[in-house]
Parts: C-alpha cells; structure tokens; sequence
C-alpha cells in the first residue's frame, strides 16, 4: 500500500468519480484504475461498485477511505516536522473559529509564541463543525472555539467565558429604548463571518430571535460590520470586551434587554491519543490561565487587511 495508491483512492472517494480524481491529480483514468485495482488485490476488497445513482462503498471501502485521509495527513505532517526541525524550530498548527481567531487569537499567539524562541505558530480559519475531522487527519494540531457536538477520541477544555452583546450607532432607533424580540429581529444585522455557520453564539443568537436571512448582512470581518453599525446602518452582534471602548466613548450604544445578550464559552479540542504535539497541549493548558485570557482580552482584533475566512494562514515567530 503506497501513498500514490491512497492519494488516488481519496480523491476517488471525495470526487465520487475516477473521472475526476484523474482530473485533480492530473494523472490518467487508467492510472486511478490501476492504483484501485492493486488496493483491491492486496485488501482482499471490493471497496466500491459502481451503481446508477453513482459509487456504492463496501464497509471496508469506508474503513480504507477514513485511513487513507488519517495516513496521508500523517505522512504530510511528518515532511512539515523533518523540515522544521531541520531548520532548529517547530510548528505548532492551529485551527479557529473566525470569531475567535480575529479577536482573541492574536493576543493569545503572540504570548504563547514568546515563550519559546524555537516555536512557530500558524494560525489559520475554519468552520467549527471541521475542527475534528482536521485533527484526525493531521491538518491541525489544536482547534480552538465553539464546542463540537461529538468528541470522540478528543480532549476538550474550557479556554475563555464571553458574552456576545447586540450594539448600534447612538442615533439608532432602538439606542434609547429596551429591545424586544420583536423589534431586534425586524433589524438590519451586520455580521461577520461566524454569522456564516452553525455553531457558536452568534448563529445561537440569530436562531433565537428568527432573524430572516433577508434582514442579514455578512461582512468580510467583525470588525467592518462594527463599522456600519457606527454609521448607523443597522445592529450588530460583538465580543463585550471588545466594544467596550466604543460604548464608552459613545460612538456604540449596548442595546438593552434579554434578547440582546448571549453567553458562550470557548473550548480548546486536541486528540486524546498520544499522536498530539506537546506544543499543542500545551497550549490548551496556558489557554485557559488567567494571564492568557487577559492578552486574549487586550487583541481588540485584527485589521481587516490581514483577515481571510477559511484561507488566511499567519505566522508567528
């Protein structure tokens, strides 16, 4: 069984065609078909069929295809460790919920990477329901935001109590008043990216009110929905300690009563075999201290030029 041959079998399990895992890999449909067909001979299994509604897998053939992706993320990780190593440093991968990688993460980072002078951190952003699927395939060492349904196999600790609060722009109608449910939902929402998936506070809170999605507005980051929400364009969901200076100096008003309000916790989610990097453990132990939640606390968030959902990738040394 060779990487070649799990390469192919992957990306015919991902594409659900030979056709076009040829096509990605930029390889032959005959080449696909010889690597299958060798995976077969030396399983002893069929693995799939071919049916009319498409590609029908035997129950060895799901085994082999969960395998193969945690095989070919070991194999990957073990190139990216030999050539740090190689250079005298380690990487240390971690995977954020865009909420918190844009507002706490930062902070986090930089103090946890300042402890030691051979650890690179690469920080990058994803949806909350991948995190585990990105740990058992090797793609991350940590994850850190909301709190998966399922951990198995995964060790979860608490990181960082927050408190999700609904803000507008001081001439905003519902400023000066006490919000209902009603009122609230029938706003302009500006959002950021976490607004986009279905896990965490701010999906919660939308869940709660019944926000039509017509009502809604995603914006590149947080921190530019904010910035509407200054100039009066609709309410938005924040971090409290993240908004507090503005509610202070009054360019936001924190938008009064129950229904404006969600709290949260965020949770650090490594593997619970030994396969997880010691850097990875321990930062989910330093994330929760109380010096790490006050650098947390202090990133009020990232500039908007260097956030990029789901692909942003940054470094600290």
């Amino acid at each position: 069984m060779t990487p070649t041959q799990l390469r192919a079998y992957s990306a015919v399990v991902r594409l659900g065609s030979v056709k076009q895992a040829a096509a990605e890999l930029s390889v032959s449909e005959s080449a696909i078909s010889l690597h299958i067909g060798q995976l077969r001979k030396e399983l002893g299994d069929q693995l799939f069929t071919r049916t009319a509604a498409g590609l029908a897998f035997t129950h060895g053939g799901l085994r082999l295809a969960s395998r193969a992706a945690e095989m070919l993320g070991l194999q990957d990780i073990t190139v990216l460790e030999v050539s740090t190593a190689g250079r005298g440093r380690r990487l240390l991968r971690v995977a954020a919920s865009s909420l918190f990688a844009e507002h706490a993460a930062p902070g986090l980072i930089e103090l946890f990477a300042g402890r030691a002078a051979d650890l690179d951190v690469e920080l990058s952003v994803h949806n909350p329901a991948q995190f585990e699927a990105l740990l058992l395939t090797r793609a991350a060492d940590i994850a850190i935001g909301p709190r998966p349904a399922t951990e198995t196999g995964m060790v979860s600790r608490p990181v960082m109590n927050y408190r999700v609060v609904v803000v507008a722009g001081p001439a905003h109608p519902l400023a000066a008043v006490r919000a209902s449910a009603a009122q609230l939902r029938d706003q302009t929402w500006l959002l950021g990216p976490s607004a986009a998936v279905d896990m965490g506070a701010i999906p919660a809170l939308l869940r709660r009110l019944a926000v039509p999605e017509s009502n809604q507005q995603i914006f590149q980051s947080h921190a530019a929905a904010l910035e509407e929400a200054k100039r009066g364009k609709g309410v938005s969901p924040a971090l409290s300690f993240t908004v507090a200076p503005d509610v202070r100096n009054g360019h936001l008003v924190q938008l009064a009563g129950p229904y404006a309000t969600m709290e949260s916790i965020w949770h650090s989610l490594t593997l619970a075999d030994q396969g997880t990097p010691s850097a990875a453990a321990e930062l989910a132990r330093f994330a929760a201290t109380p010096r790490a939640i006050q650098a947390m606390m202090r990133g009020a968030g990232v500039n908007v030029s260097h956030f990029r959902p789901s692909v942003h990738v940054t470094l600290w040394s």
